[in-house]
Order: structure tokens, then sequence, then C-alpha cells
């Protein structure tokens, strides 16, 4: 291939996220507390070009898009990427990889994986939350938060402290925005109280309601409904990492992800949806009683309608250990926003086994000391 065939070769997916140093070569990874990019190996730094094309700049790049335009596969090509991403055989995560690395643990689970050279083609992330905590400060969060189970193993927590750095994972969710307007029929109860004379003679208060039909209507926005696009970690982990601030959300750069890993996204964007509107569906029950009011309320029919629906890709940064101790996994996961953790609570049994132990011995001792002061009382009548 001649020298103008590889200046004018497209460029690959995988290049895309790549920002060689400009002093020695070496990958260089973004620096969130700075703004900048940084090369580890010579120290040096590179201010972040601005955006540029119709799609730069962070106000544009938070832009709604259109949820049927999606659906129908008509997105315009820029809202689309490709990226070079392995999946892991025990967890089935996307996890992408950086092009010089062929072999590694998979982040969710601790499995060996290797890479193999397949694409990914997905729907462009939106939006990007940088971290905010380095892997010093998510590592100690985590291991004050072990240090708080009393009955995790020694041995876990050990290995814990003392083991690998965590991988920072940009994990993928789709947040949803709507106009809804319901119509609903129901029944509102309105309390009150008669008196009774009970078998015993006793007159009391009982409690009942009057039920009368009403019909309505309420309305509701839903914006940023946040839903995980991830199947890699429990949803109950995840969830209890909230709350996320989306107010810092900063429009996607391939920059933001240098030197961290990206997740591709495992939920489709049809399947989040089915989802949201299951928050949707809680939401407007919550609105229709306060609408019907009273002191109980029964909903017999809903008429959803919902408008004008448009969502987001976009990453959320998490700090994550995976640890295999004694043949089972653990994984714990760090909220890179606000350091909150979350993770698979392990149990030492021999702890436990002593913790029942010794309770029975403070049992029985003090129901010993008690019957000695029983005895004493005695002597002294």
């Amino acid at each position: 291939m001649s020298d103008t065939d590889t200046r004018t070769a497209p460029a690959r997916p995988e290049d895309e996220h790549r920002f060689p140093c400009d002093q020695c070569g070496a990958d260089m990874r973004f620096d969130p507390a700075r703004n900048l990019l940084l090369c580890d190996h010579c120290g040096h730094e590179a201010a972040l070009e601005p955006a540029d094309g119709p799609w730069g700049g962070e106000a544009a790049a938070l832009v709604e898009l259109d949820y049927e335009t999606a659906i129908a596969a008509k997105l315009p090509a820029q809202e689309m990427e490709e990226t070079r991403v392995s999946q892991c055989p025990n967890c089935g995560a996307q996890v992408e990889f950086q092009p010089d690395i062929h072999a590694k643990e998979c982040p969710f689970c601790a499995t060996p994986v290797v890479t193999d050279t397949g694409t990914h083609r997905h729907i462009k992330p939106k939006g990007v939350i940088p971290f905010k905590l380095t892997e010093r400060e998510a590592h100690a969060a985590m291991t004050r938060w072990l240090g708080r189970l009393w009955f995790a193993p020694n041995g876990l927590q050990d290995y814990a402290r003392n083991g690998r750095k965590l991988d920072g994972i940009y994990v993928p969710y789709w947040t949803y925005d709507a106009d809804t307007a319901t119509r609903y029929h129901g029944q509102r109860g309105d309390a009150y109280y008669v008196t009774v004379r009970g078998s015993d003679g006793k007159s009391r208060q009982e409690r009942r309601i009057r039920w009368t039909r009403v019909s309505g209507g309420v309305s509701r926005w839903f914006d940023d409904i946040l839903i995980l696009a991830s199947r890699s970690l429990p949803k109950s982990f995840t969830d209890r990492l909230a709350p996320w601030d989306l107010s810092a959300l900063d429009g996607y750069r391939p920059e933001f992800l240098s030197g961290f890993r990206a997740e591709g996204y495992q939920v489709q964007l049809d399947e989040g949806f089915e989802e949201a509107k299951q928050v949707i569906e809680a939401q407007i029950r919550q609105d229709i009683r306060r609408d019907i009011g009273g002191d109980e309320q029964r909903i017999d029919q809903m008429q959803v309608r919902i408008d004008d629906v448009t969502f987001k890709h976009i990453l959320l940064p998490v700090w994550l250990a995976a640890y295999k101790y004694r043949g089972k996994s653990y994984r714990f996961v760090v909220n890179g926003q606000t350091g909150k953790v979350q993770g698979e609570r392990p149990w030492s049994w021999v702890k436990i086994t002593l913790a029942v132990i010794a309770a029975a011995i403070l049992a029985g001792a003090a129901l010993y000391g008690y019957a000695l002061l029983e005895d004493g009382g005695t002597s002294f009548k």
C-alpha cells in the first residue's frame, strides 16, 4: 500500500478511542479532575480540542433523539458508532478493549477473556458523567464498606485491601422523556364511623367506607427516566448506586473514555422503554390516587396516551472490583460520582459459629449469675 493509500485509508473503529502521546507514543488517558489528556508514561499533558461539527459542543451533544425514528432504524449516520468489544463467556458483558490488549479478565466477574477482533455497532452515547473519584478514593470507600461487614471473611477483606486496582467502567444507561395524558375511572372512599355494640355488651366505634364512583384525567411530563442498559451486574447493585446527578452530564466525546473501559449496551432501546413504561405507570397511579382524593381509592380503568417519546444513550462511571476468593467470585461496585458502595455480601461461617457460641456462653453466664443472686437472696431470709 502506498503512503497516499495509508493516509486516506478509513480509520478503524477502535482508533477513534485511542489518543497517542505526541512525545512518546503511549496511549494517553483522560483526567476528569483537570479536563485534559495525560500520559502516565512520560507525564505529557494535552488540552482537549474544541468540539466541532454540527453535533459538537455540550449543548448540542445532549439533544434528545426521537424514539420512533430510532426504532425504525432511521437515525442519522453520525448518531451511530462502531467499537471493538469482546463478550464474556460467563456473564455476557460486552466490554471495550484497547487495540493492543488480547487477553484480560472480565472486570464484571473475573473470568479470563480472550478478545476477538469483532466490532459492535450501536447508538452513540449522547452524554457522559466523567469519573469524579480516583481509583484510590474508590478503593478506600470499598475497604471501609467491607470493614463494616461483621461476618465477612477476614481473608476476603485482606485480599480486597491488598488486591489489584479497581477497573473504571462506563456503564450504559438509557434515559427516556415522554408526555402522557391519562383518563381514568375509579372510586373514592370516604371513611365514616358508626357505633356498634359487641357481644360483651360494650359499645365501640367501627370504621366503614362510603364509595363514590369518579372519573377524571391527569397529565404528566416525564424527564430522564433512567434505565440500566446492562445485564452484566445484578440490577439490585446498580439501582442502589442511585441517585445520580444527571445535571453533571457532559456531551459525549471519545476523549472522555480514554484510559477507562466502556461496556456496550445489552438492553436494546425498545426493551428499555418497556421498563420505562412500568415507571410511568407507577407514577401515573400515584397521580390518579391523589386526584381522586378521599381516604381510600380504587382505580378501575386507565387509558394512558404516551406521546413525544425521546431518549438518550448515556454512560455513567462505576469503579468495579471482581475478586475470586476460595473459588467463588465476589463483586463490588462504587459510584464513580458519589462514592456509594454496593456489592455481594460475603459470609464467614466460622465467624457466625463463634458468634453463636459466644452468645450462648454469655446467656449461660447471665443465667448462672441470676441463679446465684436468687440463692443469695434466699439465704438472708
